[in-house]
């Protein structure tokens, strides 16, 4: 989950009301929230440099609170502040409106064609008279690395760029060139680059370097510019210095690219109704229009506001209480849904804001009942039907050889059932396509974008989180993977397996032999060449290292793998030593 860190005394400014480190972990509880770390900027500062202290920053307390990956709303100080206030029934939720832009004209941003061949989307929104502060202007900023880093995938989706609108004149061209045609000053430079340049100067930049494989393959780079060739952006590289943003600045031009239309509307949305509220006019927005190279014309942000119903009786029956059409309408108003009961109090339709993109399904309405009655206060109830529980054969196996490989001298870990494309097929030297795994259609970050068909990885990730312990280390996980089956009625199955590394100054192959021995010895399966017993047959496997590999028969099928470990595998972890390997099917011994 995403964390942010506000200063406990701003916060309680804004709130209005000073609360105790546990009083205000208890309100977090209440809204859903988890208050993470009471800290100091002091402390922050120095854990990030890495030194015991840090001068020349303050001791502020600072608040580091984990918010859910998908409330949006809540990555900025302003955010969580008028959520609570709402919550606490302090104020209304705000209207955010769409006013005429000044002059009666909106500002355009004309679309050319070669966009198609890199980021194809663009979205746009004024600010009108805003007052920033050091604060505020902070916030600003933090909130739009946040959505980089969260919704808009590490902006290879979507990409902000904010720009002091007095600076250039509209209308804004939005066009893809080469490289070498692209030259302006970036943001905090003293000279002009072209953009071929620029992928080499921030080839060592710890901050933009991960984002330049996004488009340096590409036959063109994006750029955006006024009508008198003023450089805003090239995105999702870099802003130019001539637009950048003080504060002083009093309008500013809002333009999100993208890959992805519908998250760049989100992006947008969020950053308008978060930060209008320091706007002349709080919570208005001026539009801007889009001309696409078709000539469509649409004007952004939408700001939608949109209807859900609910059934009283669906709500009460899936949380287990019992409230009326009008108690649950305040409990939604609390978390930002205002509500009206309908139809005599058997509905209820409720209204949500541009600001809750998070909001997808009714469910998602009905965990927020859910949140505002509190869980503590749904009543404990005893279910209907008579049941008598048995453990399946398959956990009581897996339960018997975690004790027996643990009094092996292993160390159990448990890893994500879900990884990355990467952790599964690059790093193993495997082609994706040949894994046979199961993709996530929408994944909410890089780190989990499919279910694991291997242990491997997780194992050595978690090796390399403790690579600074004493060695050896010897770690193992059973647990399942899931695998595509198109037999099954879901198109995939899980399979129980049992993973085994052994990590020291050499490979310890017979470390990992001997446990499978003991393995096989408990499960008296004996060692034979026959369809009785078990035996291994030399095999290759990108993974592990030429001639070093063999494949475990049993019972006449292969169950597994057992080898040493390809360097380069084990480079990828971020290893610097052997590794000896072993995975194997647990449930072909049921």
């Amino acid at each position: 989950m995403p964390t942010i860190a506000v200063n406990r005394d701003e916060l309680f400014r804004l709130l209005g009301k000073e609360y105790t480190d546990e009083e205000f972990d208890e309100l977090c509880f209440e809204f859903g929230l988890e208050l993470d770390e009471v800290t100091s900027e002091k402390e922050q500062v120095a854990k990030e440099q890495g030194s015991d202290k840090a001068c020349g920053v303050s001791d502020a307390v600072v608040y580091k609170i984990d918010i859910p990956a998908n409330r949006y709303d809540l990555l900025c100080v302003e955010g969580l502040v008028r959520g609570l206030l709402v919550f606490k029934e302090k104020i209304s939720p705000p209207r955010y409106k769409l006013v005429p832009p000044v002059g009666g004209t909106p500002q355009v941003l004309n679309v050319q064609p070669a966009t198609a061949l890199v980021r194809p989307f663009v979205v746009g929104a004024v600010l009108r008279d805003i007052t920033f502060t050091q604060e505020s202007y902070k916030s600003f900023i933090d909130l739009q690395d946040k959505l980089h880093q969260n919704l808009c995938r590490k902006r290879s989706l979507v990409a902000i760029g904010t720009h002091d609108l007095d600076t250039v004149q509209g209308p804004f061209i939005y066009d893809a060139k080469i490289p070498t045609e692209i030259k302006f000053q970036p943001l905090n430079q003293t000279k002009e680059y072209t953009a071929a340049e620029l992928m080499e100067l921030y080839q060592s930049d710890n901050h933009l370097k991960h984002y330049l494989p996004i488009i340096k393959d590409k036959p063109v780079y994006p750029v955006i510019f006024d009508k008198n060739g003023v450089v805003l952006s090239m995105p999702p590289i870099i802003n130019g210095d001539h637009t950048k943003i003080t504060l002083t600045t009093k309008n500013v031009i809002i333009e999100c690219t993208g890959t992805d239309l519908n998250k760049a509307k989100i992006t947008l949305d969020t950053l308008v109704v978060m930060f209008s509220q320091y706007c002349a006019k709080p919570f208005t927005v001026e539009g801007v229009e889009v001309v696409m190279p078709n000539g469509k014309k649409t004007l952004y942000p939408e700001l939608p506001y949109r209807f859900e119903i609910l059934d009283v009786d669906n709500v009460n029956r899936k949380i287990g209480i019992k409230q009326d059409a009008d108690s649950i309408s305040r409990l939604l108003s609390r978390m930002c849904l205002m509500s009206k009961p309908q139809e005599k109090g058997s509905k209820i339709k409720v209204e949500v804001p541009p600001s809750r993109a998070d909001i997808l399904h009714p469910c998602d309405i009905i965990e927020d009942v859910a949140i505002a009655y509190g869980y503590n206060n749904v009543p404990y109830t005893i279910p209907n039907t008579n049941c008598i529980a048995a453990q399946f054969p398959i956990n009581s196996l897996t339960d018997l050889l975690r004790q027996e490989i643990a009094a092996a001298g292993f160390t159990e870990a448990l890893t994500f059932a879900l990884c990355s494309r990467e952790d599964i097929a690059d790093k193993l030297q495997k082609d994706i396509k040949d894994t046979g795994a199961v993709h996530i259609a929408n994944p909410k970050t890089a780190e989990f974008q499919v279910a694991r068909t291997t242990l491997l990885p997780g194992i050595l990730k978690t090796l390399s989180s403790n690579r600074k312990m004493p060695l050896p280390l010897k770690l193992f996980e059973i647990s399942d993977v899931v695998l595509q089956d198109k037999s099954k009625d879901v198109g995939a199955r899980n399979e129980r397996r049992l993973c085994a590394v052994n990590y020291n100054k050499t490979s310890g192959f017979e470390v990992i032999h001997g446990l499978l021995d003991r393995i096989l010895q408990l499960l008296e399966v004996p060692y034979t060449i026959d369809n009785k017993g078990y035996h291994l047959e030399a095999c290759d496997d990108p993974t592990f290292f030429p001639g070093r590999c063999a494949e475990v028969i049993a019972r006449g099928q292969p169950i597994g793998k057992i080898g040493i470990l390809h360097p380069d595998v084990v480079t990828k972890f971020e290893l610097n030593k052997p590794c000896a390997a072993l995975e194997i099917n647990v449930q072909a011994f049921l």
